[in-house]
């Protein structure tokens, strides 16, 4: 079901399309969609910082309606729940990858010892296969990296086991500051598997549900163990190999506008190699002539194509290939 801003969004561009570019709304348009954003998505503002936030909402909606009207793109942007922030401040909040902030050195040893699939299929897909959870929201909290874990550890657990088992990336949070992870500050996929693997196990969500915030570490029964994780070597190739295996955890850099307000298509927009954000790589395929990535995000199900995004296959869209692990023995 389509929000009532982006109904409203679609009305507005239908009566721009006869323009080679999207003009700017009126005074009376932009108020309109900002009270309806305000309404759907039950923000709340300090009366100092109501008018920044609609000056946001005006320049971020501009955007959308730019791009849209181009009609030339392999992706189509619309405004979701982070409308009223700027890149800026979206990147800050909500990609919190840590790699850059301490040393951090990957081992390939175990990934050039594993036997690779002799053919890897045309297309691929593990949500139809069973083997991933419902798409999840990590709120106002920087906690990307724990999703990204929880979710290739489910996804082994369900190769291994059968059973699909969602898994706490609260404890993780919470608990994992001694393999170097910080919370909703942000940590790294690998650091939480080896916190893992040491700690005898993760719990499952229910028994350990997601606030959204720092909390301290509390006691629980592991539903799951690993025995360690494998590091792939970063080029495509390998990670479409490893996709064959499991659903893999990738880092890509998530902070353009494209990928904020991206809602659906093949996303090729531009973006760097500078990883800032943790998803899950559930598959690949192709439309038309584009290949791509499936990716499962954390962000809810208003975003995306109701939480996912495809990206370019074949062009290390956004990093995608730079820093793919899995897990083992789950």
């Amino acid at each position: 079901m389509k929000s009532y801003v982006a109904v409203a969004i679609i009305a507005i561009v239908a009566l721009c399309a006869a323009s080679v570019s999207a003009a700017p709304l009126t005074e009376q348009q932009y108020q309109f969609l900002f009270t309806r954003f305000v309404d759907q998505y039950n923000k709340q503002y300090e009366a100092s910082e109501f008018f920044t936030r609609y000056n946001v909402f005006k320049q971020n909606l501009n955007f959308v309606l730019a791009h849209n009207a181009k009609g030339d793109a392999s992706y189509t942007v619309a405004i979701n729940e982070f409308g009223d922030l700027t890149s800026k401040e979206f990147s800050a909040k909500m990609n919190k990858l840590q790699h850059v902030n301490r040393q951090f050195t990957r081992d390939f040893t175990a990934w050039n010892a594993t036997p690779k699939p002799a053919v890897t299929a045309d297309a691929l897909d593990w949500r139809s296969r069973g083997a991933v959870t419902p798409i999840k929201n990590q709120g106002q909290c920087g906690s990307c990296w724990a999703f990204s874990s929880t979710g290739a550890i489910e996804g082994a657990n369900f190769v291994k086991n059968g059973k699909l088992v969602s898994l706490s990336e609260q404890q993780l949070v919470d608990c994992s500051g001694s393999a170097g992870n910080e919370g909703c500050n942000g940590g790294l996929m690998d650091s939480a598997f080896q916190w893992v693997k040491q700690n005898g196990g993760i719990c499952t969500e229910s028994d350990y549900p997601y606030t959204a915030r720092d909390g301290s570490c509390k006691r629980c029964t592991p539903a799951v163990q690993i025995s360690g994780h494998v590091d792939v070597s970063p080029t495509e190739a390998d990670l479409m190999n490893a996709v064959n295996i499991v659903p893999v955890a990738v880092a890509i850099e998530a902070d353009q506008m494209g990928f904020q307000f991206y809602s659906g298509g093949v996303f090729d927009g531009a973006c760097g190699t500078n990883l800032d954000h943790g998803v899950l790589a559930v598959g690949y395929g192709t439309d038309g002539s584009k290949p791509y990535w499936i990716v499962k995000n954390s962000w809810g199900t208003s975003w995306g194509e109701q939480g996912y995004i495809r990206m370019i296959r074949n062009k290390n869209q956004c990093g995608i290939s730079n820093m793919a692990s899995y897990v083992i023995g789950a």
